[in-house]
């Protein structure tokens, strides 16, 4: 099973994600002695003719396509190469999908935030090239509105750099916001740092929650709030539905298991309601 990342080396590496959902991924090929045949490269075009040389040496025998762009252009190269295809996220191509709820997760994260009283909300993105981005996008801004609270959203892209740059930002503002919600865990724990230096206290003065439960917001000081998702399951059920595709057989829409709020030490009421 072919998986290509298109992501610095660098943040890979610093990212937990990737490592445990490729962790889950091995668990179930194991079970068949296969493996994953993984490739980091810079961007999409690499990535594209790293699939091509993939097809023309036949090295594996399907792919796993992970975070869906708008105006993908690799569903139809693989459909082109025709390369079996499973997709990690929203489908894309009409290839078989692996999803995730992120319009359930994202108003799970500001029921737990409005119901602590919070009525300014900001989140920090991923890239806004990315489909499950602009999902998260669209239900935050839907669910502020059924809230009747402020939401804004600011765009990084998922490196410890840009979550400390946009949270000095969002906190420099004439009406800062009085909770933060992150599309990772980098972005929330250098947020986390930033809000430290810049004088406040989390959550007395500020309340953050991350995105995809690490060991990064569990060792954090103070323990991050998170939007918790089983990575490796996640990984699993994408292995499982690449298996079934390989023997030919019907692979059907999986959904993985809406992320869940698990409450620790970076969320309470805000300052003017304690």
């Amino acid at each position: 099973m072919g998986l290509v990342l298109a992501r610095p080396p660098r943040l890979l590496g610093a990212e937990p994600f990737f490592m445990e959902f490729i962790a889950g991924i091995e668990e179930r090929l194991a079970e068949r002695d296969q493996s994953v045949l993984l490739h980091v490269v810079a961007n999409h075009a690499a990535e594209i003719a790293a699939y091509r040389r993939w097809a023309e040496r036949r090295l594996v025998d399907a792919v796993v396509l992970v975070n869906p762009a708008v105006d993908d252009a690799r569903p139809a190269v693989l459909r082109e190469l025709r390369l079996p295809v499973v997709v990690a996220g929203e489908p894309a191509g009409g290839a078989p999908a692996v999803r995730r709820d992120d319009v359930g997760s994202v108003r799970a994260a500001v029921a737990h935030l409005t119901g602590l009283g919070h009525r300014r909300i900001a989140r920090v993105s991923g890239p806004g090239t990315l489909v499950h981005t602009r999902t998260r996008t669209a239900a935050l801004v839907a669910a502020a509105g059924v809230a009747g609270v402020d939401a804004v959203v600011v765009e990084g892209d998922y490196a410890e750099e840009s979550g400390a740059k946009l949270t000095a930002a969002l906190l420099g503002r004439p009406e800062p916001p009085t909770a933060i919600v992150y599309d990772n865990d980098l972005m929330a724990v250098a947020g986390l740092h930033t809000a430290k230096e810049l004088g406040l206290r989390v959550p007395a003065d500020l309340s953050l929650i991350a995105w995809d439960d690490s060991s990064l917001c569990r060792l954090a000081s103070p323990p991050l709030t998170t939007m918790s998702l089983d990575v490796h399951m996640f990984g699993d059920l994408v292995a499982e539905s690449v298996l079934r595709l390989i023997d030919g057989e019907p692979v059907a829409e999986r959904w993985c298991p809406t992320e869940t709020v698990v409450a620790r030490e970076t969320t309470a009421p805000p300052a003017d309601l304690t």
